[in-house]
């Protein structure tokens, strides 16, 4: 096998920003031609290196704002307005303060016919509770100088039948923390000075484009994906430019070895991710279900690399199995050590449904944030500065570096790198906190009884050759990773907003801070949540064991 050590020397800073420079021209809304010219170039450097390439269409909920206005008693004030936004023309009503916009904020407010005016950037959760409280509009004020471009749907990808009613009703527009001084003040004093709203919002289904590179891949082999998205808010050269240059860069290089590797490399760049709220990898997991489950062993999403300023190696989200090289290949790219933080709702982490483990989205932040700033992205991202001054190419290297290590090893390795005892032990942990707090109230035995089958099931694999423990790896992924990250039907993707760690024990957190009123109640959740936590294991145990013995045999017949 090629030394790990000897492609991280091949990275290139230079051939990287020469892809920047053909990237940083288009301005990349989702589904317009300036997109589709962009993907072409990045389609032809991926040609270059011999991968087979094609470009999928599909239809996508895609929304792209257009102009807005805003004037508050008679007084204009620069805003913009916001992917999924509610249109409005001349909508006029009273202002109402509502700080932060937190549930606490909304608490016992009727805003049925106001204008919520929030300090902020505008999120899906806050225009979730502002329609909630029968707002008709919203004000958000930036906490900087800039406005910041948002997708403010909670739907994730393009919504059904189901959900297409938690769509945003309410008009948002965002004025910078300097242009919307006066307002606040205003409101903060009690008073409701009237607003005049206009955005222009275009909403609706059209085509977008998924350009998909794989090398490696025939013959229903298993592969490895790599994904990031394409398209972006004005230039987008940090967000998400850079990240295509990386996965560029990744690709070419894996190539040079290919001779030596052990599965096949998938690339996926997606549109609709900034403008329809991850609706391109949310599509492709809906079409390609069945055989991302039968040959996906790991998803590697890169976004936002190589920013200047950017110094923090140690906050990328990761699946507790692929934490272990994460954690190597951060800290032996930086000397950082990495946090092992969860991966948080959002960078297009479309498959964990399926039951793919995942690692990343954004790599690098800022540890001195400018003051107000709302993410460690630097200060132009999601503005029009998001321009190619702002790309450190020094950083570039060493965030692709990064990601080149962690793809290389899942895909070099002899054994898919999939360390699920780890989430056996984090698993333990919660259930542990969690049991104390239940004290006598529930017993969660069962779970404990569960968790040591399942330790057992994935020690019997280490003797198994390693084709079969790669199989048994990534099958076992199918049965935990739902249990971590999806809170509801593994088929219908959980809403695009914040969610605690192990939602899955919620009815158990909720049983142990019942009241006495409430506790017979909150038994019955509790009681369900055990029992379908004890099936889910079984069922993972189960699929462990049937497919280790098979396996065996088809390995000794060749």
């Amino acid at each position: 096998m090629t030394g790990i050590e000897t492609l991280l020397k091949g990275v290139s800073a230079d051939r990287m920003m020469e892809h920047l420079g053909e990237l940083a021209r288009f301005v990349k809304l989702s589904g317009t031609g300036a997109e589709m010219e962009s993907l072409r170039l990045l389609r032809a450097r991926l040609d270059e290196i011999e991968y087979s390439t094609e470009i999928l269409l599909h239809d996508a909920w895609i929304s792209l704002p257009g102009a807005a206005r805003l004037a508050v008693t008679g007084r204009e004030i620069p805003c913009i307005t916001h992917s999924m936004s509610a249109p409005a023309k001349d909508l006029v009503a009273e202002c109402v303060w509502v700080g932060e916009g937190t549930e606490a904020d909304f608490a016992g407010l009727d805003l049925h016919g106001k204008v919520a005016v929030v300090e902020g950037i505008a999120l899906e959760d806050v225009t979730r509770l502002a329609r909630r409280a029968g707002a008709v509009a919203q004000i958000q004020i930036d906490p900087t100088a800039s406005r910041h471009e948002m997708c403010i749907s909670p739907v994730w990808g393009s919504p059904g039948l189901h959900d297409r009613q938690a769509l945003p009703t309410t008009v948002v527009v965002t004025v910078s923390g300097p242009d919307g001084a006066s307002l606040r003040a205003a409101c903060k004093k009690g008073e409701r000075p009237l607003a005049r709203i206009g955005a222009e919002v275009e909403t609706g289904w059209r085509k977008i484009p998924i350009l998909v590179a794989e090398m490696g891949c025939q013959n229903d082999a298993p592969f490895v994906m790599l994904s990031g998205h394409h398209d972006t808010w004005h230039f987008g050269v940090m967000d998400n430019g850079c990240a295509n240059a990386t996965m560029v860069e990744v690709a070419r290089l894996l190539a040079g070895c290919r001779a030596d590797w052990q599965r096949g490399l998938r690339l996926c760049i997606w549109s609709g991710h900034s403008h329809g709220r991850y609706a391109g990898s949310a599509w492709y997991a809906d079409e390609h279900w069945d055989e991302l489950a039968a040959r996906c062993v790991a998803h590697v999403n890169v976004d936002s690399t190589g920013g200047r300023g950017a110094d923090l190696l140690t906050r990328s989200g990761t699946s507790a199995q692929l934490a272990g090289i994460v954690a190597d290949a951060v800290t032996r790219e930086t000397g950082q050590r990495h946090e092992g933080r969860r991966q948080g709702r959002a960078a297009d982490q479309s498959f964990w449904g399926i039951g793919i483990a995942s690692c990343f989205g954004s790599i690098s932040h800022w540890s001195r944030m400018p003051p107000g700033m709302p993410v460690a992205l630097g200060p132009f991202w999601h503005t029009p500065d998001d321009l190619i001054e702002h790309v450190d190419p020094a950083n570039l290297a060493r965030d692709t570096r990064i990601v080149l290590d962690v793809v290389s090893r899942l895909v070099l390795s002899p054994v898919a790198p999939l360390d699920h005892l780890r989430w056996c032990d984090e698993f333990s942990a919660e259930l542990e906190t969690i049991a104390a707090a239940l004290g006598p109230r529930m017993e969660v035995a069962p779970l404990r009884d569960r968790l040591e089958e399942l330790r057992a099931a994935l020690r019997a694999t280490e003797d198994a050759p390693d084709a079969i423990r790669t199989d048994v790896a990534r099958i076992a992924a199918q049965g935990l990773i739902p249990i971590d990250h999806v809170d509801g039907d593994r088929h219908v993707p959980d809403p695009a907003l914040p969610r605690k760690p192990w939602g899955r024990l919620d009815p158990l957190r909720c049983l142990a801070s019942a009241p006495a009123d409430l506790e017979p109640f909150a038994r019955v959740d509790a009681k369900r949540c055990l029992n379908r936590l004890s099936e889910e294991m079984r069922r993972a145990v189960t699929d462990i064991t049937t497919a280790l013995g098979p396996l065996h045999q088809r390995e000794r017949r060749t």
